[in-house]
């Protein structure tokens, strides 16, 4: 058995339009961004179970929203959405890039929300 939940929203926005984007997205969810150091990310918190990531991407990548699933088992967690349609679009070191059955890129990455994937992950047989 494993878990998994969709645990993260993530709004990619490219280099040249981050700074507004981030600005704009905390003024709409009345949150003031975390940031830390160098990293991509900036956080905006949990909202209703989810939280809210702005994520910085490479100059000149359209911008897009994605949602991650977080799991304890990421492998058996991609088997189970490839069966359900999905397809593996990129393995990476700790998580998987995938598609759903209409394209749309989203990610199956390990546990990172602790508390909130423990109070809203779904058990699945394996």
């Amino acid at each position: 058995m494993h878990r998994s939940r969709i645990g993260v929203v993530l709004i990619d926005a490219p280099e040249e339009s981050h700074a507004d984007t981030l600005g704009f997205w905390a003024g709409a969810a009345g949150r003031e961004p975390e940031t830390s150091g160098d990293s991509p990310y900036s956080s905006l918190g949990a909202h209703g179970g989810l939280r809210v990531e702005i994520q910085r991407i490479g100059s000149g990548t359209p911008a897009r929203v994605h949602l991650d699933i977080e799991t304890d088992d990421v492998a058996a967690e991609v088997a189970r959405l490839e069966e359900l349609g999905a397809i593996v679009y990129e393995q990476r070191e700790t998580y998987t890039v995938m598609t759903d059955p209409a394209g749309l890129l989203f990610c199956v990455v390990p546990v990172w929300t602790d508390q909130l994937f423990e109070d809203n992950a779904t058990s699945w047989p394996d």
